[in-house]
């Protein structure tokens, strides 16, 4: 295994558990409650363990499509950081649409409780924070003359 998946497994389990950390001060902090393993294992019929493992290989699948896709195109932002936050903006972006795919496929729409607003800020906010943790692991590259 190189280097690079290393750092994306490694940083999408990361990322994922500090996201589910977030989702869980959240309510602390005003905002819904939000459970992706339960949305998932509700939407495809499963329980609710089989939606933490499908939670946990999104952020691993999610932090490989970061190095060996969103990297090289995002490779004119020299800050991790950004570069990460950046990417967590279109891992919200690619969420909703298979969210949306997942809806229009099986037909069940997830449960959702509270403001829509405030879902999809902490949401978005997830995701970021998702981003922030993959870009400090996955790491572009250096290239030894």
């Amino acid at each position: 295994m190189n280097s690079k998946i290393q750092q994306a497994i490694l940083g999408g389990i990361v990322a994922t558990i500090v996201m589910t950390l977030v989702m869980f001060v959240a309510p602390m902090m005003g905002m819904p409650k939000m459970s992706p393993p339960k949305l998932l294992g509700a939407m495809m019929g499963f329980s609710v363990t089989v939606g933490w493992i499908m939670h946990f290989m999104i952020g691993i699948i999610f932090a490989l499509i970061y190095a060996y896709i969103f990297l090289p195109l995002l490779k004119g932002i020299d800050n991790n950081v950004l570069r990460g936050g950046v990417f967590g903006i279109i891992a919200f972006i690619l969420a909703l649409v298979v969210m949306m795919v997942m809806v229009a496929v099986l037909g069940k729409k997830p449960p959702m409780q509270g403001s829509m607003v405030m879902i999809i800020m902490g949401a978005v906010i997830g995701h970021i924070v998702f981003g922030i943790i993959v870009g400090l692991f996955v790491k572009p590259q250096k290239i030894v003359a």
